[in-house]
């Protein structure tokens, strides 16, 4: 982005203090986001923010971080995707409908790294490498800031979406302990409980309309008793010297995974006209859908040490070690890629994931010839491991290994930073704020073992003797079923080397209070890349205290996020042999050879326009209402191409009509003839999100020991695709190509809610205090491959209760209901329907059947959720 906005960027109105009227919590919270002043309120902020405490993110069942933002902030989603290899276990969070990778984490105010893993599946966020938010636990937060607005020209990089800052606990004395355990319990709603195989009276199987067996069920919906919980909890709260504090945390989450598969209705042994018996015994309740086995421990220390009234030191730290054990989809007896001989059945592929996260940040923070600066250094590490069970290489038949090591990824950040500012009495108050940081990133492909993608000599008949001609005679599928493992060499280009990028930024800050009643804040920022070259960013903001009642605010700013390193440098590669010739199916590194033959540029950082207004009213003590509407064009936002397929004859050349015929003629050219597809990342496409966030917050002055706070919450979101990249390079001259087709775009505009309705009462009184959520998740649609198999998901409410009760000072008992109705997503069809296109009756997807829901519902689909929570504070 060049000069565009330096000129007139940085004014973010700085805000005035509240006045009488707002009175109650917000006016008194003082912010650390989104500002460098120190006596920035909630409701004195120019661009919205929603501040947490530590107690709404633990109210609750299920203690994952990332579910108890969603639950609290109405423009933030999380879906739980199911069958998405690593995403089932590193699920990407959202903020107003945008990629993960375009909000900014932060922890202490610091930076925080991003998780090794790439979202490659089919689910919200695909393409993208995000910050794992449930590696931060919540017993560990004193409390979250959620800044809902661009803020790259104060922050840098992916602060697009806007800041989530959370705030470790400092407490120097004290002590905390909470055992929480829970369960599924429920119907799955729409997928009826199977008996068996409807038969004639001659034991034949009879057919249902779509070809598939005709399943008996007993008409209720099968019964879901599973998922169960346990998290052990532990803060500690110490003094370090005479005024120090040194602040542990631990906690231990245990989760079974959740089953919500439907029954399998498909033929599962052999292709012949004769069925066999075992048809009418198998269990079709054979898929894994719903959420993954894990096991986390999480560690986080907090200290701080004061020298003197000018000096402090601090640091703190995180680690996270989870397990996750997922399935893939369930390969059956009848399947090609199946080995007879050690899995006469079929066979349900795991997938069980490893990760380790770690980070430490000290520094100092002190005053110095009249101005306060925070000077720090931190490291943080992830690293993402895949490990094959269950599973077999067909291509190595009977001597197959069934277990495989398919390798992992790595990424590491250092981040050395210096922020100063200094207040003077000029105006109605002015602060001045400027900095420096340089932060290196790495990012490495850990290849796994020769046997997960080796390519073997089996043929399919030799593992499965019911093919037979031409289908036996083919070779059989090579790597680990489920999940190949990585292979060295992509592209003739060895791809597991470690590859690293540094960058320098500085910026400037300007916070005026103008008047008593106007406030302005302006920040300019300068980043420098050692691959992608440098960016200018700026940003204004302001306040205008209108009435005693009513304040308007909003904010104009620029934003950039630089290229992943995993987008630039992920690589992977599926073999498979066809007719005694090996054929790859790639992701690949946009620098790499075969993606340079088809047209791939080095990426560009995506660039971003933000535009807010709204306005914060106080009508009555103790009430407030927050109304921002925003508007964020993003231009060359980064995405994954579609899978360009090459079509070849049996001798290799280019054969049947384009597009495969003409991506078969660039790669066969440029000397790639084993590529059979292809796929890399790119700057694709342009998008303009528009939105309204609505905030109310109500916290009457009910006396006696009472205390009642209500919170109603609402986000509209739309985003839409407004420009595409021309198609690069050599593909410019084949007819009929799609970088970015229909799947995708659909998955950018209408995969998240288009609305949002948040509703949160808490009221507590001596001895018993309860919590009732409500959220309302709006309309979704889950594209399918073609119209016919688009699933709109219907908005649905999604309530939440817990009671506590004190029987003694210190111990508290809760119980509680996540999902208290039992609510689902909207079932996908089965059967036949009318193709939009044609009218013509047609078979809509067969996975309708065994994975009844969609993996891009904002609130899963695993149901009710039981809990008791047992708390002792010291």
């Amino acid at each position: 982005m060049p000069l565009r906005w330096l000129l007139s960027a940085p004014i973010a109105l700085a805000p005035t203090p509240a006045l009488a009227q707002a009175s109650g919590e917000e006016e008194r919270t003082i912010i650390v986001t989104g500002t460098r002043r120190t006596d920035r309120t909630v409701l004195d902020s120019p661009v919205p923010i929603d501040v947490l405490g530590s107690e709404q993110l633990q109210v609750r069942g299920l203690t994952e971080t990332a579910r108890a933002l969603r639950d609290l902030v109405p423009s933030f989603n999380f879906p739980q995707p199911s069958i998405t290899d690593g995403t089932d276990v590193i699920r990407p969070a959202t903020l107003r409908g945008l990629g993960p990778d375009q909000t900014l984490v932060l922890v202490n105010g610091k930076r925080r790294h991003l998780s090794a893993l790439l979202n490659i599946n089919a689910s919200v966020g695909r393409g993208t490498q995000a910050v794992d938010i449930n590696m931060i636990p919540a017993p560990a937060i004193a409390r979250v800031e959620v800044l809902r607005d661009g803020a790259a020209a104060q922050y840098g990089s992916d602060a697009i979406a806007g800041v989530i800052n959370f705030q470790l606990r400092d407490e120097r004395q004290g002590a905390r302990f909470a055992i929480t355990a829970g369960t599924h319990r429920g119907r799955v709603k729409g997928v009826e409980e199977v008996t068996g195989v409807a038969r004639d009276a001659a034991g034949t199987p009879l057919l249902a309309p779509d070809g598939t067996l005709r399943l008996e069920t007993t008409g209720e919906d099968r019964k879901a008793r599973d998922g169960d919980f346990v998290s052990l909890q532990a803060n500690l709260g110490l003094p370090l010297l005479a005024q120090g504090h040194l602040n542990f945390t631990v906690e231990y989450r245990d989760r079974a995974l959740t089953n919500r598969a439907g029954y399998d209705p498909r033929r599962q042994y052999n292709v012949a006209a004769v069925y066999d018996p075992r048809e009418f015994t198998f269990n079709r309740l054979s898929h894994l859908y719903g959420d993954a086995q894990t096991e986390d421990v999480a560690v986080v220390v907090n200290a701080g040490l004061p020298f003197d009234d000018a000096l402090k030191l601090y640091a703190f730290g995180t680690f996270g070690h989870r397990e996750g054990l997922s399935a893939g989809f369930y390969r059956r007896s009848n399947d090609n890629r199946n080995v007879i001989a050690l899995y006469p059945d079929g066979f349900l592929p795991r997938i069980n994931t490893k990760a380790v996260d770690f980070a430490v940040t000290a520094g100092i923070e002190g005053e110095l010839l009249g101005a306060n600066f925070d000077l720090s250094l931190g490291y943080g590490r992830n690293a993402f491991d895949f490990r094959v069970k269950n599973s077999v290489n067909a291509s190595l038949g009977v001597n197959s290994p069934t277990e495989f090591d398919s390798g992992g990824l790595r990424y590491d950040q250092l981040l050395l930073n210096l922020d100063v500012t200094r207040g003077y009495d000029w105006l109605a108050g002015v602060t001045f704020a400027a900095g420096v940081e340089w932060r290196r990133e790495t990012y490495r492909v850990r290849p796994g073992e020769l046997a997960s993608y080796q390519a073997g000599p089996v043929r399919v008949g030799e593992n499965n003797p019911q093919f037979t001609g031409p289908a036996g005679q083919a070779f059989a599928a090579p790597g680990a079923q489920v999940f190949p493992g990585f292979q060295p060499v992509v592209g003739g280009v060895d791809v597991t080397r470690r590859n690293a990028r540094e960058n320098v930024s500085v910026y400037l800050e300007v916070d005026a209070n103008v008047t008593d009643r106007i406030g302005l804040q302006l920040a300019g920022r300068y980043e420098d890349y050692t691959d992608f070259g440098s960016d200018w960013n700026g940003k204004a903001a302001g306040r205008w205290q209108m009435l005693d009642a009513l304040a308007l605010r909003g904010a104009v700013s620029t934003g950039f996020r630089a290229p992943g390193l995993a987008q630039q440098f992920f690589a992977a590669s599926a073999t498979n042999n066809i007719g005694g010739v090996l054929l790859d199916s790639v992701t690949l590194p946009n620098a790499n050879p075969v993606a340079l033959a088809l047209g791939s540029t080095p990426l560009k950082p995506e660039t971003s326009w933000n535009v807010s207004a709204g306005g914060v009213l106080t009508p009555a003590p103790r009430v407030t209402l927050t109304v921002d509407w925003y508007r964020i064009d993003i231009d060359d936002r980064i995405v994954l191409t579609d899978n360009l397929i090459a079509t070849r004859d049996a001798a290799g050349n280019p054969t049947g009509p384009d597009p495969g015929r003409g991506i078969a003629r660039i790669l066969n050219d440029a000397g790639f003839r084993s590529i059979s597809a292809a796929r890399f990342f790119f700057n694709g496409i342009d998008t303009r999100t528009q939105g309204l966030d609505v905030i109310a917050n109500w916290r009457p002055d009910l006396g006696d020991g009472q205390t009642l706070a209500l919170t109603v919450g609402y986000n509209r979101n739309r985003t839409r695709i407004t420009g595409r990249q021309d198609l690069p390079g050599a593909l410019n001259q084949v007819p009929g190509i799609v970088l970015f087709g229909r799947l995708e775009s659909l998955r950018i505009e209408r995969g998240q809610p288009v609305d949002r309705v948040n509703l949160v009462l808490d009221y507590e009184r001596a001895r018993f205090g309860f919590t009732l959520r409500a959220n309302r998740f709006g309309e979704v649609l889950s594209p399918g491959l073609d119209p016919l198999n688009d699933l709109l998901m219907e908005p649905r409410w999604v309530s939440d209760l817990e009671t506590r009760v004190r029987p003694l000072p210190r111990l508290e008992l809760a119980l509680g209901a996540d999902n208290l109705f039992n609510t689902y997503p909207t079932r996908a069809p089965v059967g036949l329907a009318p193709d939009p296109a044609t009218g013509q009756l047609r078979a809509l997807s067969v996975n309708n059947y065994f994975l009844p829901f969609s993996s891009f519902s904002p609130f899963g689909f695993n149901g009710r959720f039981l809990y008791l929570r047992v708390s002792l504070d010291f």
